[in-house]
């Protein structure tokens, strides 16, 4: 029999979670995503070190503040990295914006542009770029602007259905609804334990791609965030998963059946759809206790790798 691993890539496109070069030539995914988490590694890694040198050097030919220099020496390494794992992958490369971006529109238009300039001036087209952008009301306006433009976004740190509707209604051509920090909220107020069936987080996604493909939305379901095997395996036929090499070589390992779980044709049992202006699109976030907290902490934890990002290049 075929590993389970095989068995997902019949029926979902299987995307690695890592900027680990190495990891990913080994596991062949058809995409690759990146945060600033995972930057911060590959900065801190042997196999990183070609990519943080080139970006330093190319640091000191450019003019500016030292902490703009360092700034744009951080971008220069994202953009290095994603562009070393799109000569490795055949799709789609995620590269992040700031997170200290999150709460303004106009900003983030402006570095997501920038960041597409960068990828073609070596050569790569955006067509293989995907924009990821934190699911707040400023991400998904910015993502809409940026749609329009023919920039495709990857909307990040998404943790309900009211966000899932307002990056459908903004045209967002992929979501990355999480599953483990969900898991992890509900496991740190005391619940569980959970199976694959019974994870808050999985059951968050299975509603999100549900009510998607009863709207006939196109946008891209990818899930994203995950704690263990059985998790990615309750989400079998998902449009897309991200996956770290950790889960990805579990799932490689292990030949047992894995049915497919989710399918267009029984996207029957959907929630309710409403679209939403700003004012109820903030209320119902506010509302959903675990959809704010982990929203806001996301935006924290990538903020603060950004700035360690930053402490390294500077002392290097």
């Amino acid at each position: 029999m075929p590993s389970k691993l095989e068995q997902l890539r019949e029926m979902t496109v299987v995307v690695a979670d890592t900027g680990d070069v190495e990891a990913v030539r080994r596991l062949k995914p058809q995409d690759c995503t990146t945060n600033p988490t995972l930057l911060l590694k590959v900065a801190g890694s042997p196999g990183g070190a070609d990519l943080v040198q080139e970006a330093l050097r190319w640091g000191r030919s450019q003019a500016g503040s030292r902490e703009g220099v360092v700034a744009a020496i951080c971008d220069r390494l994202a953009v290095a990295v994603g562009a070393e794992l799109t000569r490795i992958v055949p799709g789609r490369v995620s590269t992040e914006i700031d997170a200290d971006l999150s709460f303004d529109t106009a900003a983030t238009v402006a570095r997501a542009r920038d960041l597409i300039a960068a990828y073609a001036a070596l050569g790569i087209g955006r067509e293989r770029i995907l924009v990821k952008i934190a699911a707040t009301w400023e991400g998904i306006r910015a993502a809409e602007i940026l749609q329009r433009e023919g920039i495709d976004c990857n909307l990040t740190l998404l943790f309900s259905l009211p966000q899932a509707i307002a990056c459908a209604d903004a045209g967002v051509f992929l979501i990355s609804p999480f599953v483990g920090r969900i898991l992890d909220w509900h496991v740190k107020g005391g619940g569980g334990p959970y199976t694959g069936e019974t994870d808050p987080g999985v059951l968050s996604v299975r509603s999100i791609y549900t009510a998607y493909k009863k709207q006939g939305v196109p946008t891209v379901v990818m899930g994203a965030s995950f704690r263990n095997a059985g998790e990615i395996e309750a989400l079998a036929g998902c449009d897309r998963l991200t996956i770290s090499p950790a889960l990805l070589d579990e799932l490689a390992a292990d030949q047992g059946p894995l049915p497919r779980r989710l399918s267009p044709e029984k996207a029957t049992d959907a929630p309710a759809w409403t679209s939403l202006d700003e004012r109820a699109f903030r209320f119902a976030l506010n509302e959903d206790a675990m959809a704010t907290e982990k929203l806001a902490e996301g935006i924290r934890a990538f903020a603060a790798d950004a700035i360690k990002l930053e402490q390294l290049m500077q002392a290097a």
